[in-house]
């Protein structure tokens, strides 16, 4: 059964668009949990725009199983290892995106992010890469010792027309089966709504999908645990 991880990021975010102290992104998460949900995933980013360090240290406080989105930066893994989510996931971050554009150059970086994943893992940090589906970040993927992957979504979310959209899915079904293969556990996020999940979840060994700005948008029109039992409705 394909598990569902709600990304909160964005009640901070407008949370953020006032500087209060609403939308509460832990009351949020605690809603999510409750309609079903299997993890609860937030983004530290280094420029703190939206999820505040308390955010997630209240969240730990709260919430079973805690996927935190995250940069290698020294200060974030510190914070991770201190705060000890139940898995780390390795993204990259530029401070003048909106959101995060492509996968985790893990071929590029090798040992910076080796490094993290060890130290991480000394923490009993179960740690995913968010890349690209492709067998060059796969193979360095595996040699960072990081025994689960997230696949980014986004060109497949961003395809325009039938083919375009059944190239890309094409895309990720080899990939996910090359990453079996190399006995990893996949995951896949980014862009992914109510109208393109289907065919994702139905990829063969698929384990979790992580979904944000879609649920958090749905939610503004049927409530935020109406919009995750939804889509746990179409992802099963």
């Amino acid at each position: 059964m394909v598990k569902l991880g709600v990304n909160i990021d964005h009640v901070a975010t407008v949370r953020e668009a006032r500087k209060t102290y609403e939308p509460d992104p832990v009351e949020a998460a605690k809603e999510c949990v409750r309609a079903g949900c299997d993890s609860i995933v937030c983004h530290l980013r280094e420029d703190r725009r939206h999820i505040k360090d308390s955010d997630v240290e209240r969240l730990r406080e709260v919430i079973e199983n805690l996927n935190l989105e995250m940069s290698v930066a020294k200060e974030i893994v510190d914070i991770a290892c201190r705060i000890k989510p139940d898995q780390a996931t390795l993204v990259p971050e530029k401070r003048q995106e909106i959101t995060t554009e492509g996968g985790l150059d893990v071929r590029g970086n090798e040992a910076r992010i080796r490094r993290a994943v060890e130290r991480l893992h000394k923490n009993g940090i179960a740690v995913s890469l968010f890349i690209n589906p492709s067998r060059e970040q796969i193979d360095a993927s595996v040699r960072t010792g990081a025994g689960i992957i997230e696949f980014h979504t986004g060109e497949y979310a961003n395809a325009s027309g039938a083919r375009a959209v059944s190239r890309r899915l094409s895309i990720l079904k080899r990939a996910a089966r090359y990453a079996f293969e190399k006995g990893l556990i996949v995951n896949a996020g980014h862009g992914l709504n109510y109208k393109n999940v289907k065919a994702v979840a139905k990829i063969k060994g698929m384990n979790e999908l992580n979904i944000g700005h879609s649920i958090v948008s749905r939610a503004v029109f049927t409530g935020i645990a109406g919009a995750v039992e939804e889509m746990i409705g179409l992802i099963r």
